[in-house]
């Protein structure tokens, strides 16, 4: 089973309103290097499907913002992309921006051959955009402005872009416009953690289109930590159909200390010890013990214990700040949705299943774990801290094309 799968991606918007609050607006001017302004620079609030254009004087407003916090994704040609954080609380907040020359695209870049680039391409699209069945209409439109670097002392791949990343979800009917801010895939430790921020354009389509896209986006949201976070603020899980309990780790009584198991492949290992290899049914007392430690190595450290107590949202969730919601707890939550059930390839080859009780059907179930607690979130599903969470099961498992904009309202005919 794959480890921890930190992909933030639902989870970084890091554009963070609530439903039903008082309404602002963000303002500002975008300048050059020199404070020059720039006109028709494209201003976007990420993970929404709000945007505006800069005036003749570099200046722009984006209106209709509820509190929270968010980034403010500005892009120009010639430039560098640049997201800018911005809080609001109780009044309208007004920003400058300065962007810098984008030297790649002013220059003529030479690029040197990578026999591996496809492959790394490959790999970078698997663990970005996911392996969902939406996944296989989903679509990177600008793969030329990825740069991929691989460091093979530390078995890292690393992904940049530095240009806004051009996505087609033909799936779900949005455009998506992704600066990403980091990505990494680490072989050793067989996890993948990236962050970024989106903007969400509607694809244009006919009305049956456009339809067959709303009932994917309800299934995309529906059982999502998006869709969990709103219901655990609203304190209604249990009525959305989710059951949460907790999982905690312990120390495994069956694995030996780390430090006798390597003295002793060492010992084995040293000069003068041969290793022999004979027929089919045979072996040596050398080879019997190194085969004993080397398995003892492979014995996991802990063991993952399930309380099967249910969790209750007003014991989990407390209200210290206005429109915000915060929780705090240890180990792990183990999140049932008893609405969705795993598919057979979900199970068989995604690498993100989770283990279960044997009376639990095969229900879609996610963890979550904190990195850096609290974990702050908004009415809407936003988390004020996204980097405080990491998430495995079927939220890792979901990825850029199962995403839908923080301001999507299920159950409701799209205009």
């Amino acid at each position: 089973m794959m480890k921890w799968l930190c992909c933030y991606t639902l989870l970084l918007f890091c554009a963070l309103n609530g439903f039903g609050q008082n309404k602002f607006h963000i303002s500002g001017t975008i300048k050059d290097g020199e404070g020059k302004p720039l006109p028709g620079a494209g201003v976007y609030l990420s993970g929404y499907k709000t945007a505006t254009v800069s005036d003749g004087n570099g200046q722009f407003m984006l209106t209709n913002i509820a509190a929270g916090n968010y980034d403010v994704l500005i892009q120009m040609m010639g430039y560098l992309p640049l997201s800018k954080n911005v809080l609001i609380s109780d009044k309208p907040v007004k920003i400058e921006v300065v962007l810098k020359d984008n030297t790649i695209q002013l220059k003529e870049v030479v690029i040197k051959a990578d026999p591996n680039r496809a492959r790394y391409l490959e790999m970078f699209r698997e663990y970005f955009i996911g392996k969902t069945p939406n996944a296989e209409k989903c679509k990177i439109l600008n793969p030329q402005v990825i740069q991929t670097e691989y460091d093979k002392e530390r078995k890292i791949l690393r992904v940049t872009a530095n240009e806004f990343l051009l996505i087609e979800n033909k799936s779900l009917g949005y455009r998506i416009k992704y600066l990403l801010e980091y990505f990494e895939r680490d072989f050793t430790e067989n996890v993948v953690y990236y962050a970024g921020h989106p903007y969400f354009e509607e694809l244009p389509g006919s009305g049956s289109k456009r339809r067959s896209w709303f009932q994917k986006r309800e299934i995309a949201y529906a059982g999502s930590s998006q869709h969990f976070f709103r219901s655990l603020y609203q304190n209604t899980t249990k009525n959305e159909g989710f059951i949460i309990h907790k999982m905690m780790s312990i120390p495994n009584r069956n694995r030996l200390p780390d430090s006798l198991i390597n003295a002793s492949i060492k010992r084995l290992y040293k000069p003068g010890n041969t290793i022999v290899r004979i027929g089919p049914g045979f072996s040596s007392p050398l080879n019997d013990s190194i085969s004993y430690w080397l398995k003892q190595r492979a014995v996991p450290k802990s063991l993952n214990v399930l309380d099967r107590s249910e969790v209750l949202t007003d014991t989990l969730v407390a209200q210290l700040y206005k429109d915000v919601k915060t929780m705090n707890f240890n180990g792990d939550l183990y999140v049932i949705n008893t609405r969705e059930r795993e598919s057979e390839d979900y199970t068989a080859f995604s690498g993100h299943s989770m283990t279960r009780p044997l009376d639990v059907p095969n229900y879609q179930i996610s963890t979550l774990h904190i990195l850096k607690g609290p974990i702050h979130f908004y009415a809407n599903g936003g988390i004020f801290n996204p980097k405080s969470v990491l998430l495995a099961g079927f939220w890792a498992y979901e990825k850029i094309a199962d995403m839908v904009p923080m301001d999507y309202i299920p159950n409701t005919k799209e205009e």
